[in-house]
């Protein structure tokens, strides 16, 4: 089989201005045209427009939640100022209170005489 140059470099264990060689070696100051094109290197033709784009919308979100008034929160609950004390008092009254239970057994599985055994664990309400 025919070897190519990195088969060649890797048989010799040695590759081109390997580390012996950076010793002797200066590297030279990068000018203003070797900047801008370290700067512009990888960015595609829409990466700008993309970001101005991406930019205006975070704007406008947060100006639209500004004017709603709105803010969300990690718990899931409303402000403060949307919560209703006496309402939620009245239907804590009226509810049943819940019960939490586990499955034990089940009798009669797959016919229309399936009976459950359970262990009621709390109530919660």
């Amino acid at each position: 089989m025919p070897q190519d140059s990195l088969d060649n470099t890797m048989a010799q264990g040695k590759a081109k201005g390997d580390a012996d060689d950076d010793d002797e070696k200066e590297g030279h100051a990068l000018d203003d045209d070797d900047v801008d094109i370290m700067r512009t290197y990888g960015i595609g033709p829409y990466v700008r427009p993309i970001q101005k784009v991406e930019t205006e919308t975070k704007d406008y979100i947060g100006k639209i939640n500004k004017l709603i008034g709105v803010k969300e929160s990690d718990t899931g609950l409303a402000p403060p100022s949307q919560w209703d004390l006496e309402g939620d008092k009245q239907m804590m009254k009226q509810e049943q209170p819940l019960q939490v239970a586990r499955c034990t057994k089940i009798i009669d599985p797959g016919t229309d005489d399936t009976k459950y055994i359970i262990k009621i664990r709390e109530f919660a309400k």
